[in-house]
């Protein structure tokens, strides 16, 4: 058992079928983001459980408050145009590096750099706890929605709202062995890389450069520079990122163990637990790793109040492809009374 975290388990009263809708102008309470130079600066640190966690804060401090959580290959740039939006409608908005990225580091060199979805969800209580934060939505794409929906389906009484990627990303490692399409399993090469001696070494000397790659294929109408490239890429100079992002992939194929102090977490993860909370998952159309759909085959793993958008044009990069779409469903959440 992970001490100081609590395992109420309060459901929702009843249930709301899913409410499935292609996106098309209903995220218009946004304006357009103007590119400009604005940077995540300054980066705030917090000891939180395992983990010295670097984060951007911004928006009120009695802000309705709001968790953005990245994926790999990213950084908290994903976030670069959402952050403004949602602090400018009165949110306390915070962005921190996941493990392994950015200027988050471990307390203690002993520590093991599991990348296993339990860790990240603990990671994201442990800083809510941290900030003192008793609820939060909680949104982010790849790991970092799949550390969200951790985070709601487990502690369902922390999370205001959930706003997922690619829907319900608790992963099923059981299952991991079963194949996919071809189509997805060569979208995926990297996970099967990783399982290699030669994928380590190959990570470690080829960050940059992998990112890249994995970002041509994952979001093939993003045509990014490369200065948000290299702006991403810094984050992955933390000494940890190998070992954790190789720990991940491992772990998720079920090629690798995971740790003893998150076997009880996962275990519960293994049971695919459905998320209670009110819910908006997003689909990009032209996301080339994950296949956009209309959402009906994840319903099922959502109890509580959910809508299903897909956004035109968009790649697996969705908040930073279209800011606009993620924050209206952040602020779609955030705005509720409760």
């Amino acid at each position: 058992m992970l001490k100081g975290i609590k395992h109420n388990r309060r459901r929702f009263l009843g249930t709301a079928a899913a409410s499935i809708f292609i996106m098309g102008t209903a995220h218009a309470s946004f304006d357009k983001p103007k590119r400009s130079e604005f940077r995540f600066t300054p980066i705030k640190q917090i000891k939180a459980g395992v983990l010295d966690i670097g984060y951007y804060e911004a928006g009120p401090s009695d802000g309705s408050p709001v968790l953005l959580l990245h994926g790999f290959p990213y950084s908290i740039d994903s976030y670069i145009d959402v952050a403004p939006m949602l602090a400018a409608r009165g949110c306390r908005v915070i962005v921190p590096y996941l493990r392994g990225h950015g200027s988050t580091r471990f307390l203690d060199s002993t520590t093991p750099r599991s990348g296993q979805q339990a860790a990240i969800g603990v990671d994201a209580i442990a800083l809510m706890d941290g900030l003192q934060l008793n609820r939060a939505v909680l949104a982010g794409y790849d790991w970092g929605g799949r550390a969200a929906c951790v985070v709601a389906a487990l502690w369902p009484e922390r999370c205001t709202g959930l706003v997922s990627v690619n829907s319900y990303l608790i992963q099923d490692i059981a299952k991991a062995g079963l194949p996919l399409s071809p189509a997805i399993e060569s979208g995926i090469w990297y996970q099967y890389y990783f399982q290699t001696e030669r994928g380590r070494a190959g990570l470690t000397a080829n960050r940059r450069e992998i990112a890249r790659i994995l970002w041509t294929r994952n979001s093939p109408n993003w045509y990014f520079d490369e200065a948000t490239l290299a702006q991403h890429a810094s984050a992955f100079d933390n000494p940890d990122y190998v070992e954790v992002v190789i720990h991940s992939y491992r772990h998720r194929l079920g090629l690798a163990a995971g740790y003893p102090m998150y076997e009880e977490l996962e275990q519960r993860l293994a049971a695919q637990p459905t998320i209670t909370v009110p819910t908006i998952t997003l689909d990009g159309d032209a996301d080339g790793v994950v296949p956009a759909t209309d959402g009906k085959s994840t319903a099922a793993k959502f109890s509580g109040e959910r809508q299903h958008r897909v956004i035109p044009n968009v790649g697996h990069n969705l908040p930073q492809e279209d800011p606009k779409a993620f924050a209206t469903a952040v602020w779609e959440l955030a705005s509720k009374k409760r």
